[in-house]
C-alpha cells in the first residue's frame, strides 16, 4: 500500500520558550482545550442572555454565574478525562505505576471519562446554586461540539489516534513506526483513515449544527431534549467512526487483531463502541422523556 496523502509538516508544539534549564512549550492539544472552553463559555453566556429561548421566558441562571460554572467544568474535564483513561484503557499499567496517573502532560485523556467528570461537576454546581439541572445540561450540550471539533483537529496535528489501514485515496500516511506497522505490508508506505477528521466533522460540525437547529426550533423549552440529542448523537457518531479507527494497542492480540474489547464470533465491539451504546440509549430516553412530560396534561 503506497498510495495516500503525505502527512503535512506539522509539529505538536506551537512554540517553545527556554529560560535557562526551564523550557515551556505550548502544544496544539492544550490550545484546543483552551479554545474549546472559551468557545463553550461564550456560547453559554449567549444562551443565558436570551431568556426567550427558555421555559417561561426565564434563563436558568444569571450571566454572572457562568464564570463559576466554567471553573467547575474545567476541573471536571481534567479529572474525569484522566481517570477515565486510567480506568477504561490502561488500568493494569497505572495500577503498577500509580505515580504516572497525574502526568496529564504525557497524554492520555478519555472523552467518556471527561463527560462523566462534567456530569458530576454540573450536578454539584446545580445543587450549590439552585440551577435547574436539565436546563444547565442543555446549555452545556450545545457548547460541547466546539470543543470536540478543536480537540479532534489537535489529535490529527499530533498524528495520534489515527485510523485503520486503507487504500482509499484520502488515506493519510502518518509518521512514526507504530503508524507504519501495518499487517500484510512488508514494503512501501501504509496509509490510514484520518479518523480524527471524521470525528471532527461528525462530533463537532454536524452534531453542533443539529443541536443549533434544534435550539432554533424551540428545543430549549423542552428541558432535556438538547442534552438527549447530544448524548445520542455523540454516541452514534463515535460508534460509527470506531469502524475506521485503529483499536487501542492493549486490546490487540494475535487472536484478536481488530482489537475488540468484546468478541462476538467473527466480529466484535471496540471499547469505544461499548461505551457509546449506553450513551445512545440514555440520549434517546431523555428526548422521549422530555416529549412525554411536555405532552402530559397539566
Amino acid at each position: 500500500m503506497t498510495s495516500g496523502i503525505p502527512f503535512p509538516d506539522l509539529s505538536p508544539e506551537i512554540f517553545t520558550i527556554e529560560i535557562g534549564s526551564f523550557a515551556f512549550s505550548l502544544r496544539w492539544y492544550a490550545l484546543a482545550y483552551i479554545a474549546g472552553l472559551i468557545a463553550g463559555w461564550r456560547i453559554v453566556v449567549a444562551l443565558m442572555r436570551r431568556s426567550g429561548l427558555w421555559p417561561a421566558g426565564r434563563a436558568p441562571m444569571p450571566v454572572e454565574r457562568v464564570e463559576d460554572l466554567l471553573t467547575a467544568i474545567v476541573i471536571g474535564v481534567i479529572l474525569g478525562g484522566r481517570l477515565g483513561f486510567v480506568l477504561f484503557y490502561q488500568p493494569g499499567y497505572f495500577l503498577a505505576n500509580p505515580w504516572d496517573i497525574p502526568k496529564v502532560w504525557q497524554g492520555g485523556m478519555a472523552f467518556h471519562g471527561g463527560f462523566l467528570g462534567v456530569v458530576v461537576a454540573g450536578i454539584w454546581f446545580c445543587r450549590r446554586h439552585g440551577v435547574p439541572m436539565l436546563q444547565l445540561a442543555d446549555a452545556l450540550a450545545l457548547a460541547t461540539p466546539a470543543g470536540l471539533f478543536f480537540g479532534r483537529i489537535a489529535n490529527f496535528i499530533n498524528a495520534e489516534l489515527w485510523g485503520r489501514p486503507t487504500d482509499m485515496p484520502w488515506g493519510v500516511i502518518f509518521p512514526g513506526e507504530a503508524a507504519q506497522t501495518c499487517e500484510g505490508i512488508a514494503y512501501g508506505l501504509c496509509a490510514r483513515h484520518p479518523s480524527q477528521l471524521y470525528e471532527a466533522g461528525l462530533e463537532g460540525l454536524l452534531l453542533g449544527l443539529v443541536l443549533l437547529l434544534a435550539v432554533r426550533a424551540g428545543a430549549l423549552k423542552l428541558p432535556g431534549t438538547v442534552t438527549g440529542l447530544f448524548i445520542a448523537g455523540y454516541g452514534a457518531a463515535r460508534f460509527f467512526v470506531e469502524f475506521f479507527r485503529q483499536a487501542d494497542p492493549q486490546f490487540i492480540t494475535p487472536d484478536n487483531p481488530m482489537g475488540n474489547a468484546l468478541q462476538l464470533g467473527a466480529t466484535g465491539l471496540s471499547m469505544g463502541q461499548l461505551l457509546s451504546l449506553p450513551m445512545i440509549a440514555i440520549g434517546v430516553w431523555l428526548v422521549l422523556r422530555a416529549r412525554r412530560q411536555t405532552a402530559a396534561p397539566a
